[in-house]
């Protein structure tokens, strides 16, 4: 993104390309620090495994020890274990929340008829587990542990999908996120309202009060991250007093974050300010620069970028090690897994769970005569409903509100052996989907399901800049900047896709970031004055080819050197007859969210991720094989 660096790229090209460098994406970074946090997940599981296995009354010792805050006369005192599972988790629930407003805002959801899919999914994805579970506990004084067997933890699930699902379809992950946040989302109002103690009200109005005035203090502008710490930790006391759970005010404090594209109004009014800073390198003006730059970027993904790696690799692995500690053996084994409470556990995540996102997600599509369908195929489906098994979270967290002693351990016991079926139950179903005949196996996995369309302004043969055949199954389309580096960067690797693929059309759209490319605008227009005369991907080949020559003798040398007719080509240049066509790209780049170049659509879906051809061929391949599914 030149946005950030106009100079020119050093280093391997897999390193220098900005969109990999700099910005994987909201959604691509969160997948990918939940892989990761996962592998610690289940090392802290272990470690609390092993501990409470070797000396299990230094592990409760440990986690039983008070801690307390006090401020004056006033002040909490709580073991470490409720200060992990009411304090840390908190965090947790935070990113939850910022996710779910992310994908809202920007992500799957951004088509609000979208929703009715992942909210029937994360609905029957709980309620039958909770069904089988008061199946098997109705009317018994365990009955009221129904919670423990609702919610997924999307950390494990995504990571043990990505170990275990590698041929499952990208898009999974994103409708399993996006029904687990469904999920997370319902399951922390379970909590406030089902596992809370007795509620004051006077402390309770007092946090709904500090929740009005964040969203006052929100819409008045204020972005200092401080303000809406101090009010977190206010409103987060005061739930704590009421008696209700206080990790659901973290989900609400996500939910309160609006989240953005880099609007391109904001990113040139953070290229102005840097200007000043260049020129006058004072401490005002270096604080201009970094509360320029920090604007252009919604606050939603700043709070995600500073905290997510925080509560994946170190707060839910503490909560882990505090909490899947139990003291394993012959005769406790036998017990529990004769016990109701393991049972129903584990029977309800290991079937209902699939069972109730895979039905609800087939019941919306045939109730709304495949308007609504999944965005992958029902093998996908089955399968990412099956690593919803998964439920280690918030299901250990509800058994500890829930019970104590004896079936506190047999409920842990039941979460474990949930998780590792759950696992087990997902690899036989990718096995099986392996074996289907190749059409067949792309239609399961891929579905036929619309993808959501990120460019505006569709391609138009008659007025596009285009190359390739008119009929091809992928249009790739480009925004670009002829002074741009990366632009320079992408061209050749442009070609080796053209040439790789036979069956691909590629379209150029100008995107000129005249704000720090004072050369862009008259290249374009170039090339346009180019077009008149029939030539113009000689002059975008040789424009991005020279990039240090894009200079007015420049281009007039570019004419003659390509065969135009130079006096014509000149007079354009004068009367800027392009420069009406280059207006409406940018205004079709607005309109798609574009703020910078390169920017590629693959079927009219906006690429993600690094722009190397391995990348690139690999966004190619797959909306050939959708294209082909859809036929």
């Amino acid at each position: 993104m030149t946005e950030r660096r106009a100079g020119p790229p050093s280093g391997s090209f897999a390193d220098r390309t900005a969109w990999a460098r700099n910005l994987r994406t909201p959604l691509r970074e969160f997948l990918h620090t939940e892989t990761g946090g996962a592998v610690v997940l289940l090392a802290a599981t272990l470690a609390a495994l092993v501990w409470a296995n070797a000396d299990a009354s230094s592990y409760e010792r440990v986690w039983e020890t008070q801690v307390s805050v006090r401020i004056g006369d006033t002040g909490l005192s709580q073991d470490l274990r409720e200060w992990v599972n009411s304090g840390l988790m908190t965090v947790f629930f935070f990113v939850v929340g910022l996710e779910a407003r992310r994908e809202f805002d920007m992500g799957e959801l951004r088509d609000r008829r979208r929703f009715a899919l992942p909210l029937a999914a994360g609905v029957g994805g709980m309620a039958v587990p909770v069904a089988i579970y008061l199946a098997f506990n109705a009317g018994g004084p365990a009955a009221h542990g129904w919670g423990i067997a609702m919610s997924t933890d999307t950390a494990f699930a995504l990571g043990v999908l990505a170990l275990v699902g590698r041929t499952f379809p990208a898009r999974l992950r994103t409708y399993l996120l996006t029904a687990t946040v469904v999920d997370d989302v319902i399951a922390l109002a379970v909590i406030a309202i089902v596992y809370s103690g007795d509620v004051a009200l006077p402390p309770l109005l007092l946090a709904v009060g500090i929740f009005a005035v964040t969203v006052l203090v929100r819409a008045l502008g204020v972005r200092q991250i401080p303000v809406y710490v101090v009010l977190g930790v206010a409103a987060w006391a005061a739930v704590q007093s009421a008696g209700v759970e206080p990790v659901v005010v973290g989900l609400v404090m996500g939910l309160l974050t609006y989240a953005h594209p880099a609007a391109r109004d904001d990113l040139e009014r953070a290229t102005e300010v840097f200007r000043l800073f260049r020129e006058q390198p004072t401490p005002e003006f270096a604080r201009s620069a970094r509360t320029g730059v920090a604007a252009a970027i919604s606050p939603n993904e700043r709070l995600q970028l500073l905290i997510h790696p925080w509560a994946s690799y170190a707060v839910v692995p503490l909560f882990a090690l505090a909490n899947a500690g139990v003291t394993i053996t012959a005769g406790f084994l036998g017990r529990a897994f004769t016990s109701a409470v393991t049972l129903g556990i584990v029977i309800g995540y290991v079937v209902g769970k699939p069972l109730g996102i895979l039905g609800s997600s087939w019941l919306v599509t045939r109730v709304s005569r495949g308007r609504l369908r999944p965005p992958v195929g029902w093998a996908a489906v089955g399968g990412g409903g099956a690593i919803a098994g998964i439920g280690f979270t918030v299901a250990l967290l509800i058994a500890t509100l829930s019970f104590t002693g004896a079936r506190l351990e047999e409920a842990k016991i039941g979460v474990l052996s949930a998780a590792l079926c759950a696992t087990v139950v997902t690899w036989v179903v990718v096995r099986a989907a392996a074996l289907l005949p190749p059409r067949r196996r792309l239609r399961a996995l891929l579905g036929t399901a619309e993808s959501i369309i990120d460019l505006a302004a569709p391609v138009e043969p008659d007025r596009d800049h285009v190359r390739g055949p008119a009929n091809a199954p992928v249009t790739v389309v480009e925004y670009g900047d002829f002074e741009c580096p990366y632009c320079g960067q992408a061209e050749p690797v442009v070609r080796e896709l053209l040439a790789d693929y036979g069956d691909v059309r590629y379209v150029w759209r100008h995107l000129p970031l005249n704000d720090i490319h004072p050369q862009a605008q008259l290249a374009a227009e170039a090339a346009e004055a180019a077009a008149a005369q029939g030539r113009f991907w000689e002059m975008h080949d040789l424009l991005l080819d020279r990039q240090d020559a894009l200079r007015p003798r420049d281009l007039l040398r570019h004419a003659g050197d390509i065969g135009l007719d130079v006096d014509r080509f000149r007079a354009d240049l004068r009367r800027h007859t392009g420069a009406g066509r280059i207006a409406e790209d940018v205004d079709s780049a607005d309109l798609s969210g574009v703020s910078g170049t390169p920017t590629f659509f693959v079927n009219g879906r906006r690429h993600v991720g690094a722009y190397d051809i391995a990348t690139l061929s690999a966004a190619v391949r797959g909306a050939r094989k959708r294209a082909a599914v859809g036929s």
